[in-house]
């Protein structure tokens, strides 16, 4: 028996474990591992929880249509996985262990467990790259290390794409007869914290929602992308975050449609399709940077320099930023936006980190975790990235000088407010000429339902930069 244990590559189609594992004859089977209180302890969402969870589902039904059973184990924690599936195969007779490789260090340290657990039963464990278009430790340096650095990785990462290329595989063929598949809400080991077991409509799942999320992505906007994607009123980005999160679509299959709909693959800025390829490569970095740098995963900073500056832990301005009840309209709307969809515009993303960090002082740690809380598409290393980059901490980090300012950011990418009366409801009426900096049009008014900026920006700028200053002395 051959066993392919699904993670974060929930599909049937270019799965490098699923093809491996059905390659020749013999019985084939899946497992999925639920581990809840881990969960937790990786501040995992809820809505990303509850939308893996039905994309398990999914894959279970059709899995079961091509005679594949999927076994379902709940452990509370890592720790407890290696005996799970040193039982499991033992009752199944399983004899090779197919996975796609896992790239955070408490997963790799549960892998080696496993691999571990499993030779004393004669268990072949056999990890596949099924994360990334080209595996951690492809892309290397002329001396042979891997890069810290994004441009150059970009450049020698699009090289070795040329040099090797790559095929798409499609979904398994049927091993067997069909096999009943109950609902999921049935099973006794769903934690009932997470509630009903549908997810929100704004994100059904299923590789083929994925699939037509990206071809009318490529249809309608890749050409574009490089002037919509950094306005959030707009419909300009491809809104594919939480299928490859979850795995549901590859980046190898994200690559290949590209390449399919424009009739060549994109090398630079030049080139109508490369912005959007280039947003790819970066995905591809930080990954390849979580696993060079395992401490990426630890809390701690790219630039080991950075751990000394003093940031703030002030709780009430936290909160304040949470909740959306900063002052400044742009980052209001942006988070209240992320509290009730799971989801935020990139342009949004980097607005609210640059202000907290740089305009509150306050640790990206805390907002890299509270964006882990509530986002659909949470993932560790493009989070980490792009918290360690807007806070000036991480690699290719932004000059630490280089400070967002929320009001003209707001105004050149929201420039009527559409998005910022969508969410912000007590700005729903302001005239567009007021709703970047309302605050005087509000008072005139004589309405206090609006917060006034919780912080001076210019004043806040310079005491960021003083601070990053102070580590050169």
């Amino acid at each position: 028996m051959k066993l392919v244990w699904f993670r974060n590559d929930l599909r049937l189609a270019d799965n490098p474990a699923l093809r491996h594992a059905c390659a020749g004859d013999g019985p084939v089977a899946a497992l999925f591992i639920i581990s809840p209180t881990q969960w937790r302890q990786h501040k995992m969402a809820p809505i990303r929880q509850r939308f893996m969870l039905a994309q398990v589902d999914e894959l279970g039904r059709e899995l079961a249509a091509l005679g594949i059973p999927l076994h379902l184990l709940r452990v509370e924690t890592f720790a407890e996985a290696p005996a799970a599936l040193a039982d499991l195969c033992r009752e199944q007779g399983v004899t090779q262990l197919y996975a796609n490789q896992a790239i955070e260090i408490d997963e790799q340290r549960r892998d080696h467990a496993v691999s571990a657990a499993l030779a004393e039963q004669a268990v072949s464990c056999h990890w596949l790259n099924g994360c990334c278009v080209l595996p951690p430790g492809r892309v290397l340096t002329g001396s042979g290390e891997m890069f810290k650095v994004f441009t150059p990785f970009s450049r020698a990462w699009l090289k070795a794409l040329d040099e090797e290329g790559f095929v798409i595989h499609r979904a398994p063929a049927p091993r067997g007869e069909p096999l009943p598949w109950p609902p999921l809400a049935e099973r006794a080991w769903v934690d009932e914290t997470l509630g009903e077991l549908t997810t929100d409509p704004r994100w059904p799942v299923g590789e083929a929602e994925a699939r037509r999320r990206l071809n009318d992505f490529l249809e309608q906007a890749v050409l574009d992308y490089g002037e919509t994607r950094d306005f959030p009123a707009i419909a300009g980005t491809s809104v594919l975050s939480p299928y490859l999160a979850a795995g549901i679509i590859s980046p190898r299959q994200c690559v290949a449609a590209l390449q399919q709909r424009l009739g060549y693959r994109p090398q630079s800025k030049a080139q109508p399709g490369f912005v959007w390829l280039n947003e790819l490569i970066w995905r591809e970095f930080y990954r390849h940077l979580l696993v060079l740098i395992p401490t990426l995963s630890m809390n701690r900073p790219f630039k080991p320099e950075t751990a000394a500056l003093p940031w703030s832990w002030d709780p009430d301005a936290f909160a304040a930023w949470c909740e959306g009840r900063t002052g400044y309209p742009i980052v209001d709307a942006a988070m209240r936006c992320l509290n009730t969809t799971g989801w935020m515009h990139n342009r949004l993303r980097m607005i609210v980190a640059s202000f907290l960090t740089k305009d509150l002082h306050i640790h990206w740690r805390l907002g890299e975790d509270y964006f882990m809380s509530r986002l659909i598409d949470g993932d560790l290393a493009a989070n980490n990235g792009g918290w360690q980059w807007a806070a000036g901490t991480g690699a290719d980090a932004a000059p630490y000088f280089r400070v967002f300012n929320p009001t003209t950011q707001g105004q050149r990418f929201d420039p009527q407010g559409e998005f910022i009366r969508t969410w912000v409801t007590e700005l729903a009426d302001i005239p567009p000429a007021y709703v970047h900096q309302p605050h005087d049009w509000l008072r005139l008014k004589g309405r206090q339902d609006y917060p006034a900026p919780m912080v001076d920006h210019a004043v806040a700028r310079a005491r960021a930069i003083e601070m990053f200053r102070s580590l050169e002395k």
